[in-house]
């Protein structure tokens, strides 16, 4: 089984209802286990949400609302995988430090939450556009 999606949405905030509705819909046609695994819906789905609202936050700070974000969804037999495509300037997530338990701070939860939200995180240049690349496998996959 292999499904997957492409989405091209400009780089504003108020289309993230959209995103997320899209999203959704696409698990509800394609994955069979859906009963079962609506947490799992839910998880993704808010990953999909930080992503995307960094992507427009952060890496298209100062860049044309009309500028494009590319979302593409593939549905595996035992893994779901997200890519959010930006064209900011490179960033290098690892250079974070992890908020400490306890202690407040402004920003800087969103790549730490990501991490939390699923199995697989990852963020590289690729040409001239990054690349956020979420994936979380199904109950009984091996971690890759």
């Amino acid at each position: 089984m292999f499904y997957q999606d492409h989405l091209t949405v400009n780089s504003k905030l108020t289309v993230l209802n959209s995103v997320q509705k899209w999203f959704e819909t696409f698990w509800l046609q394609h994955d069979p286990l859906v009963a079962r695994q609506n947490h799992q819906l839910h998880r993704l789905n808010l990953a999909l949400a930080e992503g995307f609202t960094n992507a427009v936050r952060h890496a298209h700070s100062g860049l044309s609302v009309e500028t494009s974000i590319d979302i593409d969804v593939a549905l595996h037999d035992d893994h779901m995988e997200i890519q959010i495509w930006d064209w900011g300037q490179p960033f290098d997530p690892t250079a974070l430090t992890e908020p400490k338990p306890g202690t407040l701070q402004e920003g800087g939860y969103g790549w730490f939450l990501l991490r939390r939200l699923a199995d697989e995180v990852s963020y590289d240049r690729q040409g001239q556009r990054n690349c956020l690349r979420i994936v979380k496998y199904t109950a009984g996959a091996a971690v890759g």
